[in-house]
């Protein structure tokens, strides 16, 4: 019986460049839907002073990688989680949950694309 590995051999190498095309792939959406979360939580924060809707951030997006696709988008005004989450004397007004469901199946439809994509490659 002989065996022929160098089919293994091409594939393992398609495999390592997948990975390659995929990442810078994710890089691309993960810094689009943190731009948009971001937009979303402006928009839908609630406004007296305007210092929450200031607060709203997406960390450095020249960060992302393609080895270590994320971002972050937070609230740094010091009330932020309690108008997120409510207190016992006041109800939640909600907004950086609501802003990543918003873009969540879009982000999930796009990276499920790419993972097709890479299969299909």
């Amino acid at each position: 019986m002989s065996f022929d590995a160098s089919e293994f051999l091409t594939l393992g190498k398609n495999l390592g460049n997948v990975s390659k095309r995929t990442g810078a792939m994710a890089k691309v959406v993960v810094k689009k839907t943190a731009k948009d979360i971001e937009k979303s939580a402006k928009t839908l924060a609630p406004v007296d002073t305007g210092n929450l809707k200031n607060s709203i951030t997406t960390s450095d997006l020249r960060n992302v990688t393609q080895d270590s696709p994320s971002a972050e988008v937070r609230a740094s005004a010091n009330y932020a989680q309690y108008l997120e989450f409510g207190t016992s004397v006041m109800p939640a007004q909600p907004f950086m949950g609501p802003a990543a469901e918003q873009h969540g199946a879009a982000f999930m439809a796009a990276m499920a694309e790419i993972i097709e994509k890479a299969m299909d490659s």
